[in-house]
């Protein structure tokens, strides 16, 4: 039967008679068809749409032919591999004058004073220290503030510092110390960006140091202006001294095209998709001296966008990001959880919790099929403030440096409704080495090898991880490895094989779809008395799920048959989680008490148990520390990663204490 017969077959009301009807209704049930009306345009608008993946994410990574199973990016159209992204970016320099041309002089580096507004710099008032350097082909030594005063001496004598730029008078005291004690002869002049009294110019000028301001330093360059001395892609830019959990710093030599190689594979991957520009904004709270941030702020200079520094108060980051509104925003695991323990220590009701499990379960179901939106209903009714703590205009996150859960991940790709991408690499491949494939928000995998290097895993045998098997020892090789450690080739060629990849001392496993995920760690390996190997980082970073769970230390030995673990509660939630188990106090008498120490430990036990640890790997017993570990007290790098060594010292008589009192 045609359309028009069925009309006929049905008699439908000619259009005059369908109006006399339509007058006829009840003027709720008029209300409830425009009701419907507005929701099905409403829906057409905002229905979601997911972003087009740039490769086929069954397949994210191809075997390279004759290279040992080694894996490239399937976002290349050959083995070559990715050097440069735009023909006339090839130097850190050319990147930031390339950001001048595009901004338009915008603005460029912002800072705050509390309470106030951000304050911009332009894109030309700001080649002062870094681009300065890479303006004359001068390379870069960052020192962490929080190195302590050995390792700075350490670095300054290794890498022949000559001029220090500093902010205050304490650490220009700090490296006149070293040449007093006749440990840094080279150094010979200290740039202070704060004021400084007679006293510490005095000084200086009894060690041979010349003390100077930094306006003086400016002044001086505009009496004297020198054409630049733009460096070569080969040229070395920074010398990034990895902070180590075990004897002296090791500089990293990075070139300038290392870094330019690793930015352009990130620009390469989100092409068309991330595309930053000089409406971005970034926020910077990570260090400088950590190439994660180096790599990421270059993307944001050669794109003519903005930096916003936060106050240097990681407590007032919140509001640093509230007030600079930041559209990109790195991010690294420990803040993330605690991000997450934050929203859902809030929802302290039953109700309030099953509706964000509700609502969160609902975004995840639209990850799963490659959708990631911020206008949905559950995020106006549920997390537009959790979006609003940061801002409200964060479009894309990267996270990296150490391991991030997959729960937390994944939780917070649903809440926050942005990009969300998570990396991993290391300071010897200048940073990134794989990244998520945009449109895969899955979590559990560390993504695709970038366009910039090959992945390839080799055997560990006596972990009985085999390359056959698809699982081994993570290896990197192409344009963004380092070029070896400062004056150390016995550690370099630790580092760096004769066929120049690098080794990394992570253990990874290829996923069917080609990603690559990371399931144990080669160094910090202990043995058990019964020869078990353990990795104790991945076991931490289980444990580190458990509620009441701040900080822990896994520890064992040789001559034991079992790991015990030193827990910092966190100061936040411990007391809201212990009340709950009918045990009240402040939290010096809660990590005193026996039965919160029990309570806890059986946490950390059943989270083992539901990450597949095996019985071996399971601690069985633990000491409550009140204090958490820090870069101040001596047992974290600046990185924050623990110093087991200095851990294993400073906890000797617990961890002797809890194996002469445990039984197994």
């Amino acid at each position: 039967m045609q359309a028009h017969e069925l009309f006929r077959h049905f008699r439908m009301p000619e259009l005059a008679d369908f109006r006399q009807y339509v007058r006829t209704l009840p003027t709720n049930t008029l209300m409830g068809f425009g009701a419907f009306a507005a929701l099905t345009t409403f829906w057409y608008a905002t229905r979601p749409k997911a972003l087009k993946p740039p490769c086929d994410l069954s397949m994210q990574s191809v075997e390279v032919p004759g290279s040992g199973g080694a894996r490239r990016s399937t976002l290349l159209d050959s083995d070559e591999l990715l050097e440069y992204f735009y023909d006339d970016v090839r130097t850190l320099y050319e990147g930031f004058l390339r950001g001048i041309h595009v901004s338009n002089n915008g603005p460029c580096l912002g800072s705050r004073k509390p309470d106030q507004p951000y304050e911009w710099l332009s894109y030309k008032q700001w080649v002062i220290i870094e681009q300065g350097c890479f303006a004359y082909s001068m390379v870069v030594v960052p020192l962490y503030d929080t190195l302590g005063a050995e390792a700075i001496t350490y670095i300054v004598n290794k890498a022949e510092l000559s001029l220090v730029f500093v902010d205050k008078p304490e650490k220009a005291n700090l490296l006149l110390d070293g040449v007093e004690n006749k440990l840094t002869p080279g150094l010979k002049i200290i740039v202070l960006m704060d004021s400084y009294g007679s006293d510490l110019l005095e000084r200086g000028k009894k060690c041979g140091v010349e003390i100077t301001s930094m306006k003086a330093m400016e002044d001086l360059g505009r009496a004297n202006r020198k054409k630049p001395k733009p460096p070569a892609p080969g040229d070395l830019a920074v010398i990034c001294f990895t902070s180590g959990t075990t004897g002296n710093p090791k500089g990293a030599m990075i070139t300038h095209g290392n870094i330019v190689s690793d930015s352009s594979a990130f620009v390469k991957m989100t092409q068309n998709i991330v595309t930053p520009s000089p409406d971005d904004t970034l926020i910077s709270f990570l260090p400088l001296a950590h190439m994660f941030e180096t790599v990421v702020e270059f993307v944001m200079l050669c794109h003519g966008a903005k930096i916003g520094f936060f106050q240097g108060d990681i407590r007032l980051l919140m509001d640093d990001l509230k007030t600079l509104q930041p559209t990109i925003f790195p991010v690294v695991p420990r803040l993330l959880n605690r991000m997450f323990d934050r929203i859902f220590g809030q929802a302290n009701t039953t109700l309030k919790r099953w509706l964000l499990d509700f609502a969160s379960k609902r975004k995840e179901a639209e990850l799963r099929s490659g959708i990631i939106r911020n206008n949905s209903l559950w995020d106006k009714l549920i997390f537009r403030k959790i979006q609003a703590n940061l801002g409200g205009k964060v479009r894309l996150m990267v996270t990296g440096a150490a391991p991030v859960s997959a729960t937390v991940l994944t939780f917070l790709r649903a809440a926050l409704g942005c990009q969300f991408y998570e990396g991993y690499g290391q300071t010897e491949c200048t940073a990134g080495c794989s990244l998520t494939i945009p449109g895969d928000w899955t979590a559990g995998h560390v993504g695709a090898p970038m366009p910039c290097n090959l992945v390839k895993l080799v055997d560990v045998e006596d972990m009985n991880y085999l390359a056959a098997k698809g699982e081994g020892e993570v290896c990197v090789k192409g344009p963004n490895v380092f070029q070896g450690y400062l004056k150390d080739p016995a550690k370099t060629a630790e580092a760096l094989d004769k066929d120049g990849w690098l080794h990394t001392g992570d253990i990874g496993k290829w996923l069917p779809n080609g990603t690559l995920k990371i399931v144990d760690r080669k160094k910090h390996l202990f043995k058990l008395a019964q020869g078990e190997y353990i990795a104790p980082e991945k076991i931490e970073n289980v444990y580190l799920r458990s509620e009441p769970v701040a900080q822990v230390f896994v520890h064992g030995e040789s001559l034991q048959s079992f790991l015990i673990a030193i827990v910092v509660p966190d100061v936040e939630t411990l007391g809201r989680w212990a009340q709950k188990r009918g045990v009240d106090g402040s939290f010096e008498e809660l990590c005193r008490n026996k039965d919160v120490k029990k309570a806890i430990l059986e946490d950390m036990v059943r989270l083992g148990k539901e990450a597949g640890l095996k019985p071996f790997e399971q601690v069985k017993g633990i000491a409550l520390h009140s204090e958490l570990f820090s870069v101040d007290n001596g047992l974290l790098t600046p990185t924050m990663k623990a110093k087991r060594p200095e851990l294993r010292n400073y906890f000797r008589s617990q961890i002797d204490e809890l194996y002469s009192t445990i039984k197994v």
